[in-house]
């Protein structure tokens, strides 16, 4: 053992002046860096890692000529006339290993920052929460195991630098002198024990800070792994019910926005009033976009949109409100709870900060009631079902009092008995909210049940928009007639007056609806085709079975019409029965006698 133990003392200070430092400006930079979108991002992230990958003697002759007498720190303390130097100094040695720790700090942070579900953050907006109360209640904590980590592996770097300190501080025993010179230079005069003993100091001060790091993670991810499988189905799904309601003024709200983006344009112009409004669309057609725009989260490339007489948004005014003013309520796909948060947490998130503690906590616990889930306000959302995130979820979101609630997909992450159970509980609860509702969905069925109106699109653009039952009584459009379901269309021509040509089906049609002047398809849906004894009615044809295929109630049949089939994929129409009508003629000798109500065939352009 040395008998001089300063290089100890000296490396111990530097490092830990140089962790602090790069801990503020590490995580500083790189939250900033995590929200920066502007062209020079490639450039300013390569200049803050180049110390990771320049040879430590290059970053230290940078620093030297920096800070020297002749650079422009140095001639900044001249002209100030401080009697006071970096170089050669252990400040000198503290900023040197500040420099080559900060990469490490830096890309970790920004790694743990890159990590935290986005939604999370957005939905945060739309409650109100101003970017720094984002950071410090959600981003900060999130990542703050990433963090943890961070500091650790810059606490090692800064106390294994020896290039760079060289170079900035020299080698001067008592004063510059850090542990990893003291090996350097025990090695180069043969004390061989001597560098064995700072090279075991330095081994066990940054394993010992790793392992410890190590060690807490894991405890932590053991302890939620506990967590979740002790509470995730404890108290089941029971009747996942929930009852909130809100008052807000509804004079409506108006959308004529248009996004342009590289692969994708939106161009879309609606309004809706107190009555939920529908939006149904495959995946990709620009549903979830529109209402990133309405809440705030995404800014449009140009138009308007107006909520009860506020504008949100205005391009030619040059009007963008943020998110956490436009009082809207945002339930995305996977909820967004904010797994730092209890339950109670959660719901106050979005209650206003002036609120006393008392008046939070009864508004709180009355909502809880609300949704079924007094007593739960102290558990996490990774001890909830499904069923009950989704309540916490709905709950959070009108707890500000919003005048829109924007609904993205809320029953996709459930089961089919617990998305029934959840629906008809929304659909209670939305015919007493008096704000506007905009329910995205890609399920038509779900569609139909919830809202009263629709808003049909397909890439980007709206092609009908009316009463639920005209959309599916009467698409305009095939795009349209598939959204809603129907499986059946030929290309179409009018003959005369009443009857159409259905090509595909080699067949003419009597119908009863208006032909449009620019027809282009014709088709029925599958459970509105029927089979009969008589071949003389009109729109009767005779079929043969090609294959079936069946679900727990229903068969579905593909028809093929006029003659018998040449293959299983020979075929023209599909048909829906049930099982009972299915045993009172699946037996009989073909062909069958299929028939094609006039009322129920649909004309589109």
């Amino acid at each position: 053992m040395p008998q001089d133990l300063s290089p100890l003392w000296i490396s111990l200070k530097t490092s830990l002046l140089a962790t602090l430092i790069t801990f503020f400006i590490g995580i500083a930079t790189a939250y900033w860096m995590f929200g920066y979108r502007g062209k020079g991002k490639s450039l300013i992230e390569g200049i803050l890692i180049a110390p990771l990958i320049l040879p430590p003697t290059v970053v230290g002759f940078i620093l030297l000529v920096f800070f020297g007498k002749n650079g422009p720190v140095g001639k900044l303390m001249q002209s100030w006339q401080l009697d006071f130097s970096i170089v050669f100094t252990w400040y000198g040695a503290a900023i040197a290993a500040t420099v080559v720790s900060l990469p490490l700090m830096y890309k970790t942070a920004l790694g743990a920052f890159e990590q935290i579900d986005q939604n999370l953050l957005r939905v945060a907006r739309t409650l109100g929460a101003t970017e720094s109360t984002i950071f410090w209640r959600i981003s900060f904590p999130l990542a703050f195991p990433g963090i943890l980590a961070a500091t650790t592996l810059a606490f090692a770097r800064a106390l294994g630098e020896f290039g760079a300190t060289l170079m900035l501080a020299g080698n001067i025993p008592g004063q510059t002198q850090t542990i990893p010179m003291a090996i350097y230079f025990a090695v180069e005069a043969g004390a061989i024990e001597e560098a064995w003993f700072w090279s075991i100091a330095i081994m066990v001060i940054s394993l010992s800070g790793i392992i410890a790091v190590n060690y807490w993670q894991e405890n932590r991810r053991g302890e939620r792994r506990r967590g979740q499988g002790g509470h995730g189905g404890q108290w089941g799904q029971g009747s996942e019910l929930f009852g909130l309601v809100t008052q807000s003024s509804s004079s409506g709200l108006i959308v004529d926005i248009e996004k342009i983006l590289p692969d994708f344009y939106l161009k879309v112009s609606f309004s809706a009033d107190h009555q939920p409004l529908g939006l149904l669309g495959g995946s990709g057609a620009g549903k979830s976009m529109i209402l990133r725009c309405i809440a705030g989260i995404e800014t449009p490339t140009k138009g308007k949109i107006i909520l009860n007489g506020r504008v949100l948004f205005d391009s030619e005014q040059g009007i963008n409100v943020p998110s956490r003013e436009r009082r809207i309520g945002f339930v995305v796909q996977n909820y967004a709870l904010f797994p730092n948060m209890t339950v109670a947490q959660n719901i106050a998130f979005g209650l206003p900060e002036k609120m006393s503690a008392n008046a939070t906590k009864q508004q709180v616990e009355s909502q809880l009631i609300d949704v079924q889930l007094s007593g739960f306000g102290d558990r996490y959302p990774s001890q909830l079902s499904g069923g009950q995130q989704q309540r916490v979820a709905i709950a959070r979101a009108l707890s500000s009092q919003p005048e829109a609630l924007l609904l993205d997909e809320p029953f996709s992450a459930l089961d089919t008995y617990l998305r029934s159970q959840l629906e008809q509980q929304m659909i209670e609860t939305l015919a007493d909210y008096q704000g506007i509702t905009l329910f995205v969905t890609h399920s038509m069925e779900e569609a139909y049940r919830v809202c009263p109106h629709l808003l049909v699109m397909e890439d980007g653009k709206i092609i009908q928009h009316g009463t639920r039952y005209d959309v599916f009584e009467r698409p305009t459009t095939v795009t349209a007639a598939q959204l809603t379901g129907c499986k059946n269309f030929s290309t179409a021509v009018a003959v005369e007056s009443g009857q159409i040509e259905a090509v595909d089906w080699g067949c003419n049609l009597q119908v009863l609806e208006t032909i449009p002047d620019e027809l282009s398809h014709v088709g029925i849906r599958a459970h509105h085709i029927t089979f009969t004894n008589d071949s003389n009615q009109n729109n009767t044809f005779r079929c043969w079975l090609v294959r079936a295929t069946e679900t727990p109630h229903r068969m579905t049949l593909f028809l093929k019409l006029h003659s018998s089939p040449t293959d299983y994929h020979d075929y023209h129409l599909q048909a829906e029965v049930f099982k009972e009508k299915w045993a009172t003629f699946k037996d009989k000798p073909m062909p069958w006698y299929v028939r094609l109500d006039p009322l129920r065939l649909m004309l589109m352009d």
